[in-house]
């Protein structure tokens, strides 16, 4: 019996430790090979012959986690993060307030505190606690542990303050975090407020991690919903899934293409844009070759099917995608890092602290005192903020500067990024086409020229055709149009008969060749990678047109600005080598690669990878699985949901220039969290040892702990100020 492969969503998992962990399990098991995806919440799971995917989701449960076999229209919700931040929102908000303003310190006011507070300890919390408790249970420490060890030990100690320590009695008052009591210090607006902001940022992170799995989703509802099928007794409407190789299907004109095929009747343009990223429609006849999920232009076809379903080249794509993202190591916060090794020894410290005391005074409450301020002044709170407030100041003013910073794992590929790859259309073009140049026969005008061209095309909706159109509208329809698709168009303007289309086609079924000035105009126009259109009436070349895609005003300087920053850029584009090419020359790209597929994307980036990290700026599907595939993945804001959902960064104004910010404001983003870190632990590295000496009591202990707080905020403040330098 064959092995199976199979994928089960997984429940549970806070940060990359947790895949890590549910991978070994799995691998453990006889025979069993697994990849758990920590972004897009799923285990890819080869299953040997008598082992089935209930065995694999009972091991995962049996390591503390939930799995199920994937429900494709299944939403992951966050409802229950939403809730916890909102009960820890609602009632830690007048804990803070009591807490930190006496005015506002009522008779009785901290027995309310402790009420208010009891549920953001023990419901609010609890992602925190049983992550923790999770970690504990296969030896290891993470932010989680952090959290849970801060939030549980300022909870208690300020329990027993109020039972114990004096700071339950009627009419008692703090000033601030000092009060009153010898030791009468309460810490309930900590539980609250650490509580409620790191919430907001686990609600950040898993709402980013869902838009990894939106990205497939969003792939896939580009195909065909149904098909219209050929057979002996005439159409039928069917699901796509229900074709098979070999069935002939009838596509009208805008409708999708249900499979891959080859067209075995009719003449039309294809829109296969959001699929290879190409500009220009393609001109299709009997025997092309047609994508599944393009569309169908201004002709009827029939279309034999060549690969349905999971063979698609849609379907391919996908999968290119999802490979992309389990290839991409996620970066562990550098909080996780640090903690690995910082909790288990200021745990160890504390209890050293308590038996030290004991031992050598016999004062029990002294101990007692000296260890919680040993384990307060090393809670969490600087390292919890560290990294959620700078990210969460960076990616507002990113927001207001059009770039929309997915999460804070794309910030060391953001500083260590040398090479940038961007694709052609809609990234360094604008995707619009215009007409560039129009060249005209010696005698004629090429005002003229351009109106006949105009009236012929008035009807069309191609792209050439628009451009055209839209150079002179003034110009009356044609009458008689008629179109010879792949060729071009032809019909009567002024009472004369006219032509507009390819030099080919103008001489062979017109007789008229150009004359040797058009012929030069038009070999130059091609040279620049612009779309050549030639002009005739009665029997003689009049004209050729240049159309073109625009590119960028600001996308040349974007180029330079990259280069400044040691970044080198180049370029990888769906469309033909002369077309890519001259738009490389225009803004200063020196290293092109032209006619690529999106495995082909994919092969560029992994190979740009060899050097260095790797950045890739793109808009289309065609786009997504290179975007995932790079260090650094950067979606134009103007492009389509796959490239956005699968990119690190999204660029709102769609402008080369918004991404050498990106990079940049990246770059600043982490040296905050950096500085931070460093901070929070630098303040604890020279803090905990005053603790442990019994120069600390509980409250300063805590009051050292909340302007080490302060300052992390306000150094992550200092990113509202950040404006690109352009």
């Amino acid at each position: 019996m064959p092995a199976e492969v199979v994928d089960l969503e997984i429940q549970g998992m806070t940060c990359a430790s947790c895949a890590a962990r549910i991978e070994r399990r799995l691998g453990r098991m006889p025979g069993v090979e697994a990849t758990v995806n920590y972004a897009t919440e799923v285990a890819h799971v080869t299953l040997p012959a008598g082992t089935s995917a209930a065995d694999a989701i009972a091991t995962v449960e049996a390591t503390g986690y939930g799995a199920s076999l994937p429900e494709p229209d299944r939403e992951r919700s966050d409802s229950p993060l939403v809730w916890r931040l909102f009960v820890a929102a609602v009632l830690g908000t007048p804990v803070v307030a009591m807490g930190m303003v006496p005015a506002l310190q009522v008779e009785g006011w901290q027995w309310l505190s402790l009420v208010l507070a009891t549920p953001i300890a023990v419901y609010s919390a609890w992602p925190f606690h049983r992550a923790a408790a999770l970690a504990l249970r296969h030896g290891a420490t993470t932010m989680d542990t952090l959290v849970s060890l801060g939030v549980t030990a300022a909870y208690l100690w300020s329990v027993w303050a109020l039972v114990w320590g004096g700071a339950g009695e009627m009419g008692m008052h703090m000033e601030g975090l000092l009060s009153t009591g010898e030791h009468a210090g309460l810490y309930l607006e900590v539980v609250a407020a650490v509580t409620a902001f790191l919430l907001a940022g686990r609600l950040i992170e898993h709402r980013a991690r869902r838009g990894s799995v939106d990205a497939l989703r969003s792939v896939a509802r580009l195909g065909a919903r149904e098909a219209t099928r050929l057979t002996d007794a005439g159409e039928e409407r069917v699901p796509v899934d229900a074709l098979v190789v070999g069935d002939r299907i009838r596509v009208v004109p805008g409708e999708k293409i249900a499979a891959d095929g080859v067209v075995v009747e009719g003449a039309s343009t294809v829109d296969a844009s959001l699929v290879t990223g190409e500009s220009m429609p393609v001109e299709v006849t009997s025997g092309s070759a047609v994508i599944g999920a393009t569309i169908n232009g201004s002709g009827v076809l029939v279309v034999r099917a060549t690969a349905v379903g999971g063979d698609t080249e849609l379907a391919r794509i996908a999968r290119l995608l999802e490979q992309a993202q389990e290839g991409k190591t996620a970066v562990q916060r550098i909080a996780d890092r640090i903690s690995s090794v910082f909790v288990p020894v200021v745990v160890a410290l504390s209890v050293l602290t308590l038996v030290g005391w004991i031992v050598a005074t016999g004062d029990v409450q002294r101990a007692f005192t000296a260890a919680i301020a040993t384990l307060i002044i090393a809670c969490p709170c600087a390292l919890g903020l560290a990294t959620p407030t700078a990210l969460l100041a960076g990616t507002t003013t990113g927001a207001e500067l059009g770039i929309l910073i997915r999460d804070a794992r794309v910030l060391e590929a953001a500083r260590r990024v040398r090479v940038l790859l961007a694709d052609k259309t809609g990234t360094i073009t604008a995707g619009r086409m215009r007409l560039e140049a129009t060249t005209v026969a010696d005698g004629e005008d090429a005002e003229r020229v351009l109106r006949v061209a105009a009236a012929l095309e008035r009807g069309s909706e191609h792209p050439i055709a628009k451009a055209i159109v839209a150079a002179a509208p003034d110009a009356p329809a044609a009458a008689s149009v008629q179109a010879a698709a792949g060729f071009g168009i032809h019909g009567v303007v002024d009472d004369v008969a006219a032509q507009a289309g390819s030099a080919a086609w103008i001489a062979d079924a017109w007789a008229a060749p150009l004359p040797a000035s058009l012929a030069a105009a038009l070999d130059e126009a091609e040279a620049r990678g612009a779309t050549t259109v030639v002009v005739a009436w009665d029997g003689a070349a009049r004209g050729v047109l240049a159309v073109r895609d625009e590119v960028r005003p600001t996308s040349a300087a974007a180029v330079a600005r990259l280069a400044r920053m040691g970044v080198r850029v180049g370029m990888v584009s769906g469309d033909n080598p002369r077309a890519a090419h001259a738009v490389a020359r225009e803004v200063g790209i020196d290293d092109v690669t032209a006619a690529a597929t999106p495995a082909d994307k994919v092969e560029a980036v992994r190979a740009a990878q060899a050097g260095g990290s790797v950045a890739m700026v793109g808009d289309g599907v065609n786009d997504a699985a290179a975007l995932a595939a790079a260090d650094l993945g950067i979606a134009m804001g103007t492009g389509t949901d796959a490239a956005q959902h699968a990119a690190d960064v999204t660029l709102v104004h769609g402008d080369l220039e918004a991404a050498a910010d990106a990079i940049a404001l990246s770059r600043r983003t982490l040296a905050t969290i950096r500085l931070n870190l460093v901070w929070a632990f630098a303040y604890n590295t020279i803090a905990i040892p005053v603790a442990m000496a019994g120069l600390l009591t509980p409250m300063l202990a805590g009051l050292a702990m909340a302007l080490s707080s302060v300052l992390v905020v306000a150094s992550s403040l200092t990113l509202r100020l950040y404006r690109p330098r352009r």
